[in-house]
């Protein structure tokens, strides 16, 4: 029933993720939907409230579930914890860990201090969400610089459209805001992205399920680099054809 609760919860709260996750094998599947589902819960607790000290608490409470799984005590009782639980390992464990860390920057207004930092949380939000999910699916070790460099392209794609909603809630999510900062920023990453095919042979039929959450990135980061205004404008998307076509190809 957890690992029903967890497809529940991602169906609900990132339905782009869920799409994708839906495809995966049922292999994957076990491990995806308590991987997306922590990662609902953890992107959203500092959001679910105004006091920084409770913010940092909600974040820690997942850093402690994470430490028991990796040391093997009794996991706190939670639907999400017992199936992530049943899903990953210490490795894993650890890497979701600096995820849960990463996610301190949502809870304060500090901006970025440069582009490296804004990348480096991307790879620590993003990145390891992906190549936790593909080391939990045996993915090989070499592969992680190649899976973690498409995990933060389709970060910066999701972070691109969040973007206004961040500013509206007195954050500065870019160090380079303007137009030209966009498109640079974009083609800076979209050079890093390894293509969907190649990763995905090297990554193995369950693993390569992971970057399906990818689907719509390199679609949109082109179309930032077209017309960055759009991003400003909360105008970065697909049409609904456009993501269903997409999807069938991934």
């Amino acid at each position: 029933m957890s690992l029903e609760a967890c497809r529940s919860l991602v169906e609900r709260a990132d339905p782009e993720r869920f799409s994708a996750a839906q495809l995966g094998t049922e292999t994957a599947q076990k491990v995806l939907w308590p991987l997306y589902a922590m990662n609902v819960e953890v992107s959203r607790a500092p959001w679910v409230t105004q006091e920084p000290m409770i913010a940092e608490m909600r974040l820690q409470w997942w850093r402690d579930a994470l430490e028991e799984i990796a040391e093997g005590k009794p996991i706190r009782a939670h639907e999400v914890t017992t199936a992530l639980g049943a899903a990953i390992g210490a490795r894993e464990a650890a890497l979701l860990d600096e995820l849960v860390q990463a996610r301190r920057w949502d809870i304060y207004k500090d901006g970025f201090d440069d582009e490296a930092a804004l990348l480096a949380y991307l790879d620590n939000t993003a990145g390891l969400l992906m190549w936790a999910g593909a080391l939990a699916l045996g993915a090989p070790e070499d592969a992680k610089a190649d899976v973690i460099a498409y995990g933060r392209a389709a970060g910066l794609a999701r972070f691109l459209q969040a973007a206004p909603e961040l500013e509206a809630r007195g954050r500065r999510p870019l160090v380079d805001g303007t137009p030209e900062g966009v498109r640079v920023l974009c083609k800076t990453v979209l050079s890093d992205m390894p293509k969907a095919t190649t990763l995905k042979r090297r990554l193995g039929k369950d693993a390569a399920s992971v970057i399906t959450e990818g689907w719509q990135t390199r679609a949109l980061l082109q179309q930032a680099i077209k017309n960055p205004t759009r991003v400003a404008e909360g105008a970065l998307g697909l049409s609904e054809f456009g993501k269903r076509w997409r999807l069938l190809l991934s």
